[in-house]
């Protein structure tokens, strides 16, 4: 069989359009629905105005499948082989003190191009380009766990804005393309990932003490119980939230998708998708559009974090893939014994990855390409 020729996408550029190429168009990447990689392309082009500003000048990791959401999946924290000339880098420091470029997407045709290289899911930093170690975006995600469903997210979800509103933080909305919410809000950046993070973890607290049967900090999933948790390690450097407008490697071709909040309560998250998404976005105005004139201090939130800390309350763990961290408590299941407890916290480590089916904690090691177009 002849090999499939390249589809050449005309892409709006800055400076006029681009060619991009787009090989094996055909290849299905969603089996269970039928979408291929030239939909998924197009899929980028028809919502780029939110595609950009989710990842417009931000450091990015690319989440690839080679083979569609069914196969292999990595992570290329380097930028790929192959680069455009016309797209940029930018140097990040890692938990580990490595530092080396990552991709940033200031235009179209570089989304265009990371789908040609099987890209599914942009994970961008909370950090502008300019200061790579000073986020200007709070993340909070929302995750139910079993025996709670997308309802209670966006209940939580919810309260978490009220939170926000009373600390000066303007929250905004969207679903994380599977069952649960992501909150963000924009943050003058004044001060380094430690910092962000002891501010969601003292709005965390905050949600936990005004509603404890919903909502919980416990990091240890046994712990949890049927409540949705504050996952306030995605908070750390190096870990990121998929990007607004960004596909999910699930069968049925979620998109993580930007909401108001009077939508947020009678949203379908399992009918947002590749295919539905993008006549949302043409039929209505969107909810983020004021997101970037909305930047709070976290003084407040810092706040809450230092007055937990007088009374008592500990640092919370870190994931194991970082260094020992001040004040950290020992990383161990509290139902173990402890015998062995890092190698039983390293375990849990890959149990989860496999877990997670590339959700939205990409592990620190990078992932080289395979040179597979």
């Amino acid at each position: 069989m002849p090999k499939e020729a390249p589809q050449l996408l005309e892409v709006p550029g800055p400076d006029g359009p681009r060619e991009v190429k787009v090989s094996s168009p055909s290849r299905v990447l969603w089996p269970q629905v039928g979408i291929t990689k030239l939909e998924l392309a197009q899929y980028v082009l028809a919502v780029g105005d939110g595609v950009l500003q989710a990842l417009g000048d931000r450091p990015v990791t690319l989440q690839r499948f080679p083979e569609g959401v069914e196969g292999e999946a990595f992570y290329s924290k380097n930028p790929p082989r192959g680069v455009p000339e016309y797209t940029r880098t930018v140097d990040v420091t890692f938990p580990s003190g490595r530092r080396h470029a990552q991709l940033v997407v200031d235009e179209l045709a570089t989304a265009v191009w990371a789908v040609q290289m099987n890209t599914i899911t942009f994970h961008p930093w909370p950090v502008r380009t300019a200061n790579v170690d000073n986020p200007d975006e709070l993340r909070i995600d929302l995750d139910p766990q079993p025996g709670r469903t997308f309802a209670d997210a966006v209940t939580a979800a919810h309260l978490l804005r009220e939170v926000l509103a009373e600390l000066g933080l303007t929250g905004y909305a969207k679903t994380s393309g599977n069952r649960g919410v992501h909150v963000f809000a924009r943050v003058k950046p004044d001060f380094e990932f430690l910092d962000v993070r002891h501010a969601v973890i003292g709005i965390g607290r905050e949600l936990e003490r005004r509603d404890p049967d919903l909502v919980t900090m416990a990091w240890w999933k046994e712990e949890r119980g049927e409540r949705v948790f504050v996952d306030f390690n995605q908070s750390n450097r190096d870990r990121t939230i998929a990007a607004a407008y960004s596909p999910r490697p699930l069968p049925h071709a979620p998109v993580s998708t930007p909401v108001s909040w009077e939508e947020l309560g009678d949203v379908d998250p399992q009918g947002l998708t590749v295919r539905s998404v993008p006549s949302l976005v043409a039929s209505r105005p969107d909810p983020w559009a004021e997101m970037n004139a909305s930047a709070g201090s976290l003084d407040a939130a810092l706040a809450l974090w230092e007055a937990d800390v007088e009374r008592g309350l500990p640092e919370l763990p870190f994931p194991p893939d970082y260094p020992k961290m001040p004040g950290e408590p020992k990383r161990a299941r509290p139902s173990v014994s402890r015998d062995d407890t890092e190698g039983i916290a390293e375990r849990d480590w890959y149990a989860d990855r496999k877990r997670w089916e590339g959700d939205d904690a990409p592990p620190e090691w990078d992932h080289r390409p395979r040179g597979r177009g």
